[in-house]
């Protein structure tokens, strides 16, 4: 019997690659996103999809019904991938703007899995699937409000897989680096909609920031594309003992290594170069 797995964030990216991948290896996906037209353009391409907005509990609420209506109560997968980055020096950032990057980054992930959670704790089984960063990993200039989200989605995804021990629902954490997709063009609708550049001491600095985010291509050649999180995907849904943690790309699995290995200092200096 085939096992129906909830994607957020289909429009584009790793949750597109995610919900056309997953069909092929056996899975049922019910493919989400937040604009009723994408919704439609998802099911055009034969998914079933349900509209999910992760920044409004009501539309979190709704989708999650209508999604466990499809899979009939028996919903075996969560794959919280929706989400975007919001640059900015914390200086510059109101706190409006922080509360919208935790709203869609976090919270939302956090009461979507409050409405599926319960069938699968009375299944005794199922997976969720968290879409990380490295930046939950380190720390980059300009990108506070993204790298607390994702900071805070590492410690809640941990308690949560502490909870969790013995239920037979297991949770796991994918933690890309850099890889192609809208994220570039979603940041720099943010910054022009939150940061003023012209009354920062950063004005500079942004003016590198603007372009970083215009600019076509991979970031220093080590950019891949978004079906390089599917393999990680499969596993962490499919495994018997899946992995707490699957860093894709090689900036990840580097920064990995040195923020264990370096003192704070040493590895300060370091970020403290990265574009």
């Amino acid at each position: 019997m085939s096992r129906f797995v909830l994607i957020t964030g289909c429009s584009s990216g790793i949750g597109l690659a995610a919900a056309k991948a997953l069909g092929q290896h056996g899975y049922t996906v019910i493919a989400s996103a937040r604009k009723a037209e994408d919704v439609t353009q998802l099911r055009q391409l034969g998914l079933l999809a349900v509209e999910l907005d992760l920044a409004n509990e009501a539309s979190i609420e709704r989708g999650a019904a209508e999604a466990q209506a499809l899979a009939g109560g028996r919903l075996y997968g969560l794959f919280n991938n929706g989400a975007y980055g919001q640059p900015g020096a914390l200086e510059d950032l109101p706190t409006q703007a922080l509360r919208e990057q935790f709203d869609i980054n976090l919270f939302g992930w956090h009461h979507l899995i409050r409405q599926l959670l319960p069938a699968m704790l009375a299944a005794g089984e199922g997976r969720i699937v968290q879409n990380s960063s490295v930046l939950g990993l380190v720390a980059m200039k300009y990108r506070g409000a993204y790298n607390a989200s994702k900071f805070a989605l590492e410690g809640y995804t941990d308690t949560l897989r502490l909870e969790l021990a013995g239920s037979g629902v297991q949770i796991s954490l994918i933690e890309p680096g850099p890889i192609d997709t809208r994220f570039r063009a979603n940041a720099r609708a943010a910054f022009l909609r939150h940061i003023d550049p012209a009354t920062s001491r950063h004005q500079a600095a942004y003016q590198q920031t603007l372009s970083r985010l215009e600019r076509e291509g991979g970031a220093r050649g080590f950019t891949l594309p978004s079906e390089a999180c599917i393999a990680p995907l499969l596993h962490a849904l499919g495994s018997p003992r899946p992995k707490h943690r699957y860093p894709v790309t090689f900036p990840t699995r580097l920064f990995g290594v040195l923020r264990r290995l370096l003192p704070s200092r040493l590895l300060d200096r370091i970020l403290a170069k990265s574009a």
